[in-house]
Order: C-alpha cells, then sequence, then structure tokens
C-alpha cells in the first residue's frame, strides 16, 4: 500500500488525490495528514524541503512533489493517460501543468503572507509582484481555456486545482473577472465527480 502524505488544503496534495481517483489507483494508496509548519512533523524528513505531497512506494522510496508523483501515477496506470504520449499534446498537458503550479505557489506565498505577517509588517511589493503572477495567467487562460477531455490529462488537473485553491483560500473572487474560467471548472467538475470528493474542508 503507497502513502501519500499531504495535508487536506494542499492544492498540490489535491492534483495527486484527483489524479489517483481518475486513474483507479486511489484504493492502493492511504492518505496521511502532513504539516508542513510543524519542525517535528516527518514531512521534514520523508522530503528535506519540507513540501507535500510525499509518495512512498512500497518499497519505501519517497517521491516528491506533484508533477513527479503524476508522472508517476501515469506510469503505473499503463502511461499515456494523464500524460499525453504524442508530442503537441504531451507539452500542451506539461505546459498548463507548469502554469498551473506556478499560480498555486504564488498563491500559497500570499496566503502566507497574510497569515504569518501582522498587516502592518506585509510588504505591499512582494503581495503585488505574487498577485502580479497570478492575475497575468489568468488573463491568459480566460483568453484561451483549455478543452475538458473525457480524461483529463495533468494539465487539466493541475488546473481544476488551482481554480478550487482560489475558492478556498480567497472566497472565489477570481470568478468576477474570468467567467470562460467559471465555465471551465463548472463544466470540469460535472465530468469529474472526484473533483468534488477531493475538495478541501
Amino acid at each position: 500500500m503507497m502513502i501519500l502524505r499531504t495535508s487536506n488544503a494542499s492544492p498540490f496534495g489535491r492534483k495527486a488525490r484527483l489524479a489517483a481517483a481518475l486513474l483507479g489507483l486511489d484504493k492502493n494508496i492511504d492518505v496521511l495528514p502532513a504539516n508542513g509548519n510543524d519542525p517535528d512533523d516527518p514531512l521534514r524528513i520523508e522530503n528535506p524541503l519540507g513540501k507535500m505531497p510525499v509518495l512512498t512506494l512500497d518499497d519505501g522510496t519517497r517521491l516528491f512533489d506533484s508533477p513527479v508523483i503524476l508522472e508517476y501515477f501515469d506510469t503505473l496506470a499503463g502511461g499515456g493517460r494523464i500524460i499525453p504520449r504524442e508530442t503537441a499534446p504531451r507539452f500542451a498537458a506539461l505546459r498548463l501543468e507548469a502554469l498551473g503550479d506556478g499560480i498555486m505557489d504564488a498563491s500559497v506565498l500570499l496566503m502566507a503572507e497574510q497569515r504569518f505577517r501582522a498587516e502592518d509588517r506585509r510588504e505591499p511589493k512582494w503581495v503585488e509582484h505574487q498577485t502580479g503572477k497570478v492575475t497575468r495567467s489568468l488573463i491568459a487562460l480566460e483568453q484561451a481555456p483549455p478543452p475538458v477531455s473525457a480524461m483529463p490529462d495533468v494539465g487539466q488537473i493541475t488546473l481544476a486545482c488551482t481554480l478550487g485553491y482560489l475558492d478556498f483560500r480567497f472566497a472565489g473572487e477570481w470568478r468576477k473577472q474570468y467567467p470562460k474560467l467559471v465555465q471551465w471548472i463548472d463544466a470540469f467538475a460535472a465530468k469529474v465527480p472526484a473533483f468534488d470528493a477531493t475538495k478541501p474542508e
């Protein structure tokens, strides 16, 4: 039995849980909690970076972070399931995954700024820098939303978890400005029941 260590709120952990469900691997995985802020949490031993998720294989090998875990899941499921084999769709999916991961990275940093710094100690330029990444990326995605495939690829999985994280942590403020992405996430959720099943509480 593989072990996936993550927090319920982590969008990167949600990527792994969603991919596992789509590929029918979730029954072979125990999901255990992790706390990246606790210096005594085993997460820092399992991944020296202290980042989640971490996947521990049956032989004790540990894989991190989410792009590596999703590639492993795809390989385990026979390959070509969530990472296309053909060159053009493969790199389109990987590029979208990278964009979604970047939005999530910036959003997590913005959330940390709110949670760990008093308001009068926040750095406006830093907030503006991270917010700019999110805004530019959402504008680009709004101009050309990806399709929703019968079997979502790693890019679509990542984008869904990205928008889900913006809903979870930032009260869905993005929805006011990006109607095409709202339609996209609604269509994704309708086609992929595991998306709501992995929703953070």
